[in-house]
């Protein structure tokens, strides 16, 4: 993915989704931010892994699409990670999520 505000970015048949990660918050919770940008809230504490596997859990639950096609393609160790939605364009993650999809220039 190239640029720091791309979101959504199409990879083979699959979507690559940019998200920024708050661990350890009050709720889970997907926030559209400025500059088309996503924040993820999460209760899990960023320990061996708690976050990483709750945010695919909460993703797949909310595009209602099974665990094993969400994947962290990057950002293991980083609040900035990118994930693979395999089988979904980008128009259909930014409309089964909610968010608007930036226009392609």
């Amino acid at each position: 993915m190239n640029g720091d505000a791309e979101v959504f970015a199409l990879s083979g048949g699959d979507t690559l989704f940019r998200v920024r990660v708050q661990p350890k918050a009050s709720r889970n919770a997907l926030v559209a931010g400025e500059e088309g940008r996503v924040r993820v809230a999460l209760t899990a504490p960023p320990v061996e892994g708690a976050a990483n596997e709750a945010l695919v859990k909460y993703v797949a639950g909310l595009l209602g699409i099974p665990r094993r096609r969400v994947t962290l393609e990057s950002g293991a160790q980083s609040r900035e990670k990118v994930l693979r939605l395999a089988g979904l364009s980008p128009a259909e993650v930014a409309r089964l999520l909610g968010v608007e999809q930036p226009k392609q220039g």
